[in-house]
């Protein structure tokens, strides 16, 4: 049968600070060895999608060509390469439906060997300059970066699964034991995943902080104590509440201008304090004799590791809520609008999805 794909695609480039531009680029074309060709559907913008809208750089990467941002996405497979193995070592075939993992390792250096592929000494990271994203209708993948999804899970739970793994990840990173009483600072997407994710694990209570009411609304809902950081001393409120002991657990997941340093403080003696947020200044700061005279055991959450499956398993079986986490959807023709919004937090925003493949 005679291949009927276009050859040209709709695409959002970042070209500069707060530049995307929807272009018409060509289609990829047929898949390598060990590749598929996707139609992507539904993408998240992240955190750290709008560091780089924003700036035009992320810590120091920076954009010096024009990029296709998104790293949080779901897809068909179109057409699949020779010897291509999906995320779970079995053969991949064309009209599956999946989620991605955006992270491409090696697999062969050092740490790859170690089972830490998420600190793979070459890794390419779609949408991390120089790698574009998945902002796009058409684009390859390695196959084993794919994982099918099933039924239950609708396309836009699938591009969820991403921030999904990374709370995981972080939850993991923490150590979390029933009843352990944790603080996450900050209500975006990733608190509110870490937040049922600790919730999953055992932990109360939890305490949630954020500026914006509308995030601390879903963070309640969800069965976190809302602390309205802009309006009281969350380091009081947390001390205060738990008699002056702190939390076992404090994950920092906002890097608002504090936001560290606080995390720090509500820790308790011996306490552990993970740090997932990116800062746009890209440096950290902690009072030392805080950290110190705590013996605090400090932290950072890179991406995930091996969490695809179990992101899949839970929301699969209801135990994780990702759809209340959508509050705007936007189409690709549409997606510098969507940036320009979730940048300015404007409207109640929390996340934002952009529908690729209704195009």
């Amino acid at each position: 049968m005679d291949d009927v794909r276009p050859v040209t695609m709709t695409a959002a480039r970042l070209h500069g600070p707060s530049d995307m531009r929807v272009e018409t680029l060509p289609q990829p074309g047929p898949p390598g060895a060990a590749q598929v060709l996707l139609r992507v559907q539904a993408m998240g913008i992240c955190g750290s999608d709008l560091h780089s809208f924003t700036d035009a750089r992320i810590g120091d990467t920076v954009v010096s060509a024009p990029l296709v941002l998104g790293h949080e996405f779901s897809a068909v497979v179109e057409a699949v390469g020779p010897g291509s193995l999906d995320g779970c070592f079995e053969p991949i075939r064309p009209g599956v439906r999946v989620a991605v993992d955006p992270a491409q390792p090696c697999g062969h250096c050092e740490l790859c060997a170690k089972g830490h592929p998420n600190l793979c000494r070459h890794l390419r990271f779609c949408s991390n300059y120089p790698h574009d994203g998945c902002l796009r209708e058409w684009m390859h993948v390695p196959a084993d970066t794919c994982f099918p999804l099933p039924d239950r899970i609708d396309d836009v739970a699938g591009a969820l699964l991403e921030p999904l793994g990374v709370a995981i990840h972080a939850v993991d990173l923490a150590r979390i034991r029933v009843g352990s009483s944790v603080a996450v600072l900050g209500a975006g997407p990733i608190g509110l995943l870490i937040l049922q994710m600790a919730k999953l694990a055992g932990a109360h209570p939890i305490f949630v902080s954020d500026r914006f009411s509308w995030r601390l609304a879903l963070a309640e809902k969800m069965g976190g104590i809302p602390v309205p950081c802009a309006d009281e001393d969350q380091v009081a409120r947390v001390q205060r509440e738990t008699h002056g002991r702190g939390v076992d657990v404090a994950i920092e997941a906002a890097w608002g201008t504090d936001s560290v340093a606080q995390a720090c403080e509500v820790a308790r003696l011996g306490g552990t304090v993970v740090l997932v947020g990116i800062p746009s200044d890209d440096r950290l700061s902690i009072k030392h004799s805080t950290a110190r005279r705590k013996g605090l055991t400090i932290l950072l959450c890179r991406r995930m590791k091996h969490a695809y499956p179990r992101a899949i398993a839970l929301t699969e079986r209801g135990l994780i809520e990702l759809g209340d986490l959508v509050s705007h959807r936007f189409p690709l023709a549409r997606a510098a609008e969507a940036f320009a919004l979730n940048a300015a937090y404007r409207d109640k925003v929390v996340k934002t999805i952009i529908d690729i493949g209704s195009q």
